[in-house]
């Protein structure tokens, strides 16, 4: 099966690409570096000449308001036009848990701009919503960085292992389309303060991490329900303590 992942040199590109070669199918990593741009459109056709499917997730190179929204819309409707050219069979996305619940956030906004266009496509699909990545910790506790504090929101929070975001996408690439949404998330929930506290002690850093109700994600303020699966979802074998002793 020829698989093309946009975006198949970032984080969670390279490994897919990687897996699916190793159950032996056709992967290609599609991205700027290797002469494909989703947005622009280049080398897009060439990529997609007898793909059967086609796995997006990239991302925007900046989270800019006009930019993000851009980047997603312009890249999405370029997808769907050219995949139905080549009759691709399947498109999947890599999406967020609770985009269509933070209208805050602009990425949120983009990412909902860009499942919209997927659902009006005449090429079958399936979205998956992730929600976010233990790999990311590090840097939103930098982002709540005050002095010898890192102050970050007290809301729950349910990361997931970059690992089994790609068991699932590989799965699910693989497989029929859902012509669905799917929610994929950690097996561990828990204060958001609290996940960012064990990876700042886990890689050595001995400022005081601070759960503020009022602290924001991303320029918009949340609550228990704004970043967690609200019903059924696939969860994640990997726990915390496990990835963090990788580190």
């Amino acid at each position: 099966m020829k698989i093309v992942v946009i975006g198949g040199t970032g984080l969670i590109g390279s490994k897919l690409v990687a897996k699916l070669k190793q159950q032996g199918h056709d992967a290609v990593a599609a991205s700027p570096k290797s002469g494909v741009n989703a947005v622009t459109g280049e080398g897009l056709a060439a990529a997609l000449a007898g793909a059967d499917v086609v796995v997006d997730v990239a991302n925007a190179p900046s989270w800019e308001p006009a930019a993000v929204l851009e980047f997603f819309e312009r890249s999405s409707r370029n997808l769907a036009a050219t995949e139905a050219a080549a009759a691709v069979k399947h498109h999947v996305a890599l999406s967020i848990v609770g985009t269509d619940r933070s209208p805050d956030i602009a990425y949120f906004r983009a990412k909902l701009a860009q499942e919209t266009i997927i659902k009006a496509s005449a090429v079958p699909y399936s979205i998956v919503r992730a929600t976010q990545f233990f790999e990311f910790l590090g840097a939103i506790g930098e982002a709540g960085a005050a002095g010898d504090k890192i102050v970050v929101p007290s809301a729950l929070f349910q990361p997931i292992a970059a690992d089994d975001v790609v068991d699932c996408l590989a799965e699910i690439a693989t497989g029929r389309p859902l012509n669905g949404t799917i929610d994929i998330a950690g097996p561990e929930k828990a204060p958001f303060n609290e996940f960012v506290a064990r990876r700042q002690k886990a890689s050595g850093d001995s400022r005081t991490v601070v759960g503020d109700p009022k602290a924001q994600y991303y320029g918009a303020s949340i609550q228990d329900t704004s970043l967690n699966p609200l019903g059924e979802a696939r969860l994640g074998k990997t726990p915390l303590a496990t990835w963090l002793a990788r580190l």
